[in-house]
């Protein structure tokens, strides 16, 4: 039996990162469509963290085996690097779940963050603005990196200088 295209978007939406098993796919925001056409055809629309992201062919995989164990018989995975990803794609949910898990969530730093955040037109800036990353164990942002790269690409390996504790974040982009 051919499951209906909710269920079709809801079983996509349950499959979880290789790199972040605690986000699913559409949490992280990697998930952008899922579309159904008459004929029962699947397409998949996914746009990665990073270009050259390795866990890319497994994401792929996850899909294509959670839809085919959904009962999808032709499915359809495309990758899609326009626009860009960026962290102010990540969920609620998601950036909940990064803290729970000892991972600093990224900040908002989009167009629409920054207007909603100023109520009106964005200001054009030279320089990033200074990095206010909170501790997800203590929650003091005197915190300081110590790497820009931690256990993947799009992680940096901070340090918070109260608790001491070392932890990773998810790198705003």
């Amino acid at each position: 039996m051919v499951p209906t295209p909710q269920r079709i978007r809801e079983v996509a939406a349950e499959v979880v990162d290789p790199e972040l098993p605690f986000l699913t796919l559409a949490d992280l925001g990697v998930l952008r469509e899922v579309a159904v056409d008459t004929a029962g055809r699947v397409s998949v629309t996914i746009t990665p963290t990073y270009s050259g992201c390795p866990a890319l062919v497994e994401m792929r995989a996850a899909l294509r085996d959670a839809l085919a164990d959904a009962g999808c018989v032709s499915v359809e995975i495309r990758t899609v690097l326009s626009p860009a990803w960026t962290t102010d794609w990540i969920s609620d949910r998601g950036r909940q779940a990064l803290l729970t898990n000892g991972i600093a969530p990224p900040r908002a730093v989009g167009p629409a963050a920054r207007e909603a955040a100023r109520g009106g037109p964005v200001p054009l800036q030279l320089t990033p603005p200074p990095a206010l990353v909170r501790c997800p164990q203590c929650a003091s942002t005197n915190t300081e990196e110590l790497s820009r790269f931690g256990a993947t690409a799009c992680r940096a390996l901070r340090r918070c200088l109260d608790c001491r504790e070392p932890f990773e974040q998810v790198k705003e982009i």
